[in-house]
């Protein structure tokens, strides 16, 4: 997949590669559909009876100050199916500036107060990463949270893998079905069994990542080659319908097999990245053919992708996303 050293450098001018940029990244909007969620009420204290119920239960009222745990299944983002796990550990609390007796008065209208956790796969099971956050539940989204938010005030206060050093905001946009709710007692591994497959959900996480892709520049361009001679596509040297290019970036996250923190990446095995990569040409998705690590370099990476066929001769924009965080658009010349 890839070609050896010293044509690369030569054909694109460079030495060797640069970190990726660091500090406050592009905004990223994940739209999230969440399923099967079942919330556990902690209504018994005899911790003998947890999780031993094979039968689908109803709790006890779940009176303010109770405890409770929910689990979901992940299963889209961006209209992108995945798979992962959403787990939620919280407080009930009935905050209302009107509480009835029972309830906590407050200036704000909340129930409950949660520390939440996102680990997403790709659909085949490989990890991408996963997001913490923190908050309260219900009420109204923060200031300056996506426009399709309508309730729950989160703060995505980390992340790991893809999303490492992530910041970032979450919210809740609606509930479409019923949700179940069990006692502690309901045994959760029959979760997708007793009613939890009744209840969707629609998050919108609103991340701020640390580091984001970039395609290299060089001095002549950015560093997108034609893949049989590994020459820059210039304005002299454009791009043709349906032919596959390369290029190369920085910031495309971690890789499988993995390599340790600041060392290159091996020439073999090579080192897939991890992380879902999509790429538009002109806003247009196009088939990617090979993302990696490029062997000998340091945050470097190898993408290969193929052009439409039917696309038209001038200047075009490329831009990559990986786990959805997307690169500057970088433009090339089609003949």
């Amino acid at each position: 997949m890839h070609r050896g050293r010293g044509l690369f450098e030569a054909a694109l001018g460079i030495a060797t590669f640069g970190c990726a940029a660091l500090g406050q990244g592009p905004a990223v909007i994940l739209d999230m559909r969440i399923e099967n969620r079942v919330v556990y009420v902690a209504d018994t204290a005899e911790v003998s009876k947890f999780a031993s119920d094979p039968k689908s239960t109803t709790p006890v009222a779940l009176r303010t100050f109770a405890n409770f745990v929910s689990i979901a299944d992940i299963v889209e983002i961006n209209g992108r199916p995945v798979k992962g796990t959403w787990t939620i550990r919280g407080v009930q609390l009935n905050m209302s500036p009107t509480a009835s007796p029972g309830q906590a008065m407050s200036d704000t209208n909340r129930h409950n107060q949660v520390d939440a956790v996102f680990e997403l796969l790709q659909p085949d099971g490989t990890p991408i990463g996963t997001l913490f956050a923190v908050g309260v539940s219900s009420g109204n989204p923060p200031p300056g949270a996506p426009l399709i938010a309508n309730n729950t005030n989160f703060a995505i206060v980390g992340g790991t893998g893809a999303f490492l050093g992530a910041r970032g905001q979450q919210s809740l946009v609606e509930l479409i079905r019923t949700e179940h709710q069990a006692s502690i007692t309901e045994d959760p591994s029959n979760r997708r069994i007793h009613g939890g497959g009744a209840g969707i959900r629609r998050l919108v996480l609103h991340v701020i990542p640390i580091t984001w892709p970039e395609v290299v520049a060089t001095t002549n361009g950015p560093a997108i080659v034609h893949a049989n001679d590994f020459a820059l596509v210039t304005a002299g040297n454009p791009a043709r319908p349906g032919e596959t290019l390369t290029l190369f970036a920085t910031g495309l996250g971690p890789t499988r097999p993995g390599v340790d923190p600041g060392k290159p990446f091996p020439a073999g095995p090579l080192a897939l990245v991890n992380s879902p990569v999509d790429l538009t040409v002109n806003g247009a998705p196009t088939a990617v053919l090979y993302a990696g690590g490029y062997p000998g370099a340091t945050n470097a990476y190898q993408v290969n992708f193929r052009l439409p066929p039917d696309i038209r001769p001038g200047p075009a924009s490329v831009q990559l996303k990986v786990a959805w965080i997307p690169s500057p658009e970088t433009t090339i010349s089609v003949r």
